[in-house]
């Protein structure tokens, strides 16, 4: 009874937590796969870290907007430089902490020179960096910095057709 009670309390107070959020494994092929998407939606793929100030202040914009633009010709994917034998110790966590449901990835191949110039030629392998493309509409475009909600939602509406 005292477990009931506490769950209905949870739940009304919005204390209930969240699913534990779904982390795929990515390599090159499937990088190459998403960057080669021919799906007529603006990808806005975004590579950041847990351990990266910049990447955790932005983070929650890309959260926010990904709930925003559900539906709407935008997908979002998260890809994380976490190291992949961190994901339940450190990623998960974060995740939990932070409330991100966006879809979030990990890259496997942590051999960052081996595949960044698959995302841009430009990459100088800092992060946080975000790619927006649309392959269909011959769309790409590379922000190699941190980005404030404002410029995120600029870049969205300039690039959405």
């Amino acid at each position: 009874m005292k477990s009931l009670l506490a769950a209905t309390i949870s739940v009304i107070f919005g204390l209930a937590p969240l699913p534990a959020q779904k982390i795929e494994k990515i390599g090159v092929p499937e990088l190459e796969k998403i960057l080669a998407s021919p799906e007529n939606v603006l990808h806005v793929v975004n590579f950041w870290a847990t351990w990266c100030p910049p990447c955790v202040t932005e983070l929650p914009y890309f959260e926010k907007l990904s709930k925003e633009y559900e539906g709407k010709g935008v997908k979002f994917i998260l890809i994380s430089l976490d190291f992949p034998s961190q994901i339940d110790s450190r990623l998960i966590p974060f995740l939990e902490a932070n409330k991100i449901t966006a879809d979030v990835r990990v890259m496997t191949n942590i051999d960052y020179n081996s595949w960044i110039e698959k995302v841009d030629a430009s990459w100088q392998g800092n992060i946080p960096v975000t790619l927006l493309f649309n392959n269909a509409n011959e769309i790409r475009y590379f922000h190699p910095e941190e980005l404030e909600e404002a410029k995120l939602r600029e870049l969205i509406t300039k690039y959405l057709q």
